[in-house]
């Protein structure tokens, strides 16, 4: 007689609705929900009554994707960047890792312009103070 394992159990993977992922990403659900429109981002399931919903894997692309939003990233440079993200995590290559390390370049000048400018908003602002301590208020 022989003897078999019993089958393993799958591992209930947790899933969240979107307004609980708006909640915890800090996006509006209508900013997720045109990241869908546009092909950004998927629900990994749906509820019986509908909803979309989330797995962390989604979630953590929704966080990559609104970190590529201060850097002026179009939503076809995102698209683009998210393609490129999951090939080369997929079945990494050389066309892959250049793509990888061309919106590396890119973010990269894109975050030393905003330094820039972040530095010379600070410097305005501490010339407001200057400004406004001359005249006898603190």
């Amino acid at each position: 007689m022989t003897r078999t394992e019993p089958a393993a159990s799958p591992v209930p993977v947790r899933m969240w609705q979107i307004g609980a992922v708006a909640q915890r990403t800090e996006l509006s659900i209508r900013t997720i929900r045109h990241y869908e429109e546009v092909g950004l981002v998927r629900p990994s399931g749906r509820s019986e009554g509908g909803f979309r919903l989330y797995t962390e894997p989604d979630i953590d692309r929704l966080f990559l994707i609104r970190r590529m939003k201060p850097l002026g990233f179009s939503l076809e440079e995102m698209a683009d960047l998210l393609a490129a993200a999951d090939a080369h995590r997929d079945s990494p290559d050389d066309t892959t890792a250049a793509e990888l390390d061309r919106f590396l370049g890119l973010a990269t000048e894109r975050r030393e312009s905003l330094a820039l400018q972040l530095s010379r908003a600070d410097d305005f602002i501490a010339e407001l103070r200057r400004a406004q301590s001359s005249h006898g208020r603190a």
